[in-house]
């Protein structure tokens, strides 16, 4: 076989797994939306300057609790070099506790260009998922987001909870407010720097990171609840916060048998039973 044919292969394979990758995520994707209509939940786009974030919520008057849940970095990379072409989740870890969650009032925010319409909004580049998705900037989107949504009720205090990387997001908006009355994350990435080191990636320089606001978090009612087979976030994530924030308020809980990906959703409304609390 000449050496033009084979390259001519290559190509072709090429093509043919981006296209059977492309399938792939709009099953996924396909699937996840019938969840979601099945679930009950009102579905919104939030518009924040060019981006477009999306929301679903659940509400039942009076809103004086609201139950936010945020979600975690999504398919931010293919592999340790490729940034991925849509950030949407895999598996929305974050979307199905509150789909779990039995609470009258509850609002999910995706983060930037997650489950966004194909192709991606102009506003979409990839640093919103990859080197700046814990940015000042990005913080201050979903803020934005979420300031955007509360408005409509006002004087509701908020319950925010955050998964992986969407616990760091979580944790940084409690230190931005004044109306968060708790906060819970689940197998948050609470310390970005050291998440980062542990798995051998490049440093982020422009990410905020919980673990630096936790002083000032102190008072707050927290849990963080991780994995004990976790090894993407492992443990001592939330343990080197607990100490960082040096308060009773701060509770970590290692939930035996779950890893990063598991099927906290099944255990979520047993686990919402162990609320923050300064004991």
């Amino acid at each position: 076989m000449t050496t033009k044919n084979v390259n001519k292969r290559v190509a072709l394979l090429i093509v043919i797994s981006f296209l059977l990758a492309s399938c792939a995520v709009n099953s996924r994707r396909s699937e996840m939306e019938k969840q979601i209509a099945s679930s009950g939940m009102t579905s919104e786009n939030l518009q924040i300057n060019t981006l477009v974030l999306r929301a679903l919520s659940k509400i039942s008057a009076p809103v004086n609790i609201l139950r936010v849940y945020i979600e975690g970095d999504g398919f931010a990379w293919i592999n340790r070099t490729t940034p991925s072409a849509d950030p949407t989740p895999r598996n929305p870890v974050a979307l199905k506790l509150a789909m779990a969650d039995p609470a009258a009032n509850v609002l999910y925010l995706a983060r930037p260009c997650q489950f966004a319409a194909s192709p991606l909004p102009a506003g979409c580049n990839l640093h919103w998922w990859t080197d700046r998705r814990f940015s000042s900037q990005a913080v201050d989107v979903m803020n934005d987001a979420l300031t955007q949504f509360v408005q409509r009720h006002p004087g509701v205090q908020l319950e925010l909870v955050g998964y992986s990387g969407g616990g760091n997001i979580a944790a940084l908006l409690a230190a931005r407010r004044g109306d968060v009355r708790s906060l819970r994350t689940v197998a948050g990435n609470l310390d970005v720097a050291y998440v980062n080191a542990l798995h051998r990636v490049s440093p982020m320089p422009q990410a905020l990171s919980a673990i630096d606001v936790a002083p000032q978090l102190a008072a707050l009612p927290q849990v963080h609840f991780t994995g004990a087979q976790d090894t993407t976030v492992p443990a001592s994530v939330a343990k080197r916060y607990q100490q960082a924030a040096d308060s009773r308020c701060v509770q970590v809980i290692e939930v035996p048998g779950m890893d990063h990906g598991s099927d906290w959703a099944a255990r979520w409304p047993a686990l919402l039973t162990s609320p923050p609390d300064c004991h």
